[in-house]
């Protein structure tokens, strides 16, 4: 065996050596492959468990009951420096006010509501201290105390940005608080006392004649969702004349329509036909697109405005944590809102939280394998992370539970298959021609939409705090 001198450089090396290097092998030898990777593929597992109705006519509608329930909307406001008011048209979302028409009215309401700021631990308002004011919360988080059965304090609900309690004193009269409130965090409320209501001289008039229309709306019978009663006869004996009624449906029930995401694939035709082995360069170059166009899919059916997740449920089904880390407490809250949950969706670093604040008492969240993936479970319902769920500057986050199906009055996902040119359910790859510039263009198209049928079907805690030790 000959031993190459280590003083030789390279070149002298080089011609020394008596057999073919590695660098000069590989000019005759095949590399073993990987197909095209990508960081962004998520295991998306709101796509993977919704069920899929088809959506021939491109529209659903919902149809549901009438429903006689007051409006229960969150009222938004606007900030210069540390002045906060209230938007006009926002205090229709204030039961007694949906659908004032008086825009004057409700800018001269706006324009008398007083800023008021509160520490933690303060209390708001007292148990049977006389209510002369209407509460906004503009930011912070509030408890809403009471008794118990057997006398001892309980919390009752937790309110934070955008709630409101008291506008009952808009109807008038002495009445007194069945509540106490106390300020968990800062607070910043706008306060509207029934003296300046009283102030509004003849614009008084029509809103206490608005209130009145209101009220007797809200006597109709209805069950306890607000829906227009089926009025049934049990327990009765004899001969007694029954009860005649119907089953009324809203007049204009929602349309979803579905919505598009798209994209244009360009290859050159040159790369088509000349780089396609082993892999053929236009199948993955869909192949990658699509992965980014369901990504882009799952985002929208969580954060888009008209149809997202997020936006769409229901404000009676939005709770707050009561303390700020997701708490068992929180998490029980959340499940015993609705009937068979399927799952809870969350971004990973909250059910980090989730884990630490279990682990404070001593309690460990199960685990099951859900198709071949382990996943955390709480109370037997899987909490799958999804990262689009997104986190504020302010470090919170929400977390997602639904009940899923037709069957269930549950959540829905909505698509059309049979589409012209489909590679996937729904989604489709049409040739678009080839430029000048010999590159071939395919219009790649994702349509979808999600579906919640009836308003427990899905539920959000919110205001999560993540970054809490």
């Amino acid at each position: 065996m000959t031993v190459t001198d280590p003083g030789l450089i390279p070149e002298e090396a080089e011609q020394q050596r008596q057999s073919l290097s590695t660098a000069g092998a590989r000019n005759l030898a095949s590399t073993t492959k990987s197909t095209p990777q990508m960081q962004g593929i998520s295991p998306r597992w709101l796509l993977r468990k919704l069920p899929w109705v088809s959506t021939q006519a491109g529209t659903y509608r919902v149809n549901r009951r009438l429903n006689y329930a007051l409006g229960d909307g969150r009222v938004s406001f606007t900030s210069t420096g540390a002045d906060i008011r209230v938007i006009p048209q926002e205090l229709r979302e204030l039961p007694l006010l949906r659908d004032f028409p008086d825009d004057d009215v409700l800018v001269a309401l706006a324009n008398r509501f007083q800023q008021r700021e509160f520490q933690p631990g303060d209390v708001v308002v007292s148990s049977g201290d006389r209510a002369e004011e209407v509460y906004l919360i503009a930011h912070g988080k509030v408890n809403k105390i009471g008794r118990g059965e057997y006398g001892s304090q309980t919390v009752l609900d937790t309110l934070a940005d955008g709630d409101r309690f008291g506008d009952e004193v808009l109807i008038g009269g002495e009445t007194e608080w069945e509540f106490t409130i106390k300020a968990v965090t800062p607070v910043t409320a706008l306060v509207l006392p029934w003296r300046s209501v009283q102030e509004l001289n003849g614009q008084a008039d029509a809103l206490r004649a608005h209130i009145e229309s209101v009220l007797r709306n809200a006597g109709k019978p209805q069950n306890k969702h607000g829906e227009a009663e089926i009025e049934i006869a049990s327990g009765h004996d004899g001969e007694p004349d029954l009860p005649a009624t119907f089953v009324d449906y809203e007049l204009s029930p929602r349309e979803y329509e579905l919505e598009v995401a798209q994209t244009v694939l360009r290859v050159h035709t040159r790369v088509a036909d000349l780089y396609n082995h082993p892999m053929n360069q236009t199948e993955q170059q869909l192949r990658l697109t699509i992965e980014a166009l369901r990504e882009r899919q799952e985002h929208e059916m969580i954060n888009n405005r008209r149809i997202g997740l997020l936006h769409n449920a229901d404000l009676k089904q939005r709770i707050h944590t009561r303390s700020g880390p997701p708490t068992p407490d929180d998490l029980d809250e959340l499940l015993s809102r609705r009937r068979k949950t399927a799952f809870m969706l969350a971004h990973p670093r909250t059910i980090a939280a989730f884990g630490r604040e279990a682990s404070k008492r001593g309690l460990y969240p199960g685990t099951d394998t859900v198709e071949g993936t382990s996943v955390v479970t709480w109370r037997g319902v899987p909490l799958f992370p999804s990262e689009k769920i997104p986190i504020t500057p302010q470090g919170t986050s929400s977390i997602l539970a639904m009940r899923i199906g037709e069957q269930d009055n549950g959540v829905i996902g909505l698509h059309q298959p049979g589409i012209p040119d489909e590679v996937q359910p729904s989604l489709n790859a049409r040739f678009m021609g080839i430029n000048e510039k010999a590159i071939v263009s395919y219009l790649v198209t994702a349509y979808f939409s999600v579906a919640v049928l009836v308003p427990d079907a899905l539920g959000i805690l919110e205001h999560v705090e993540i970054g809490r030790s």
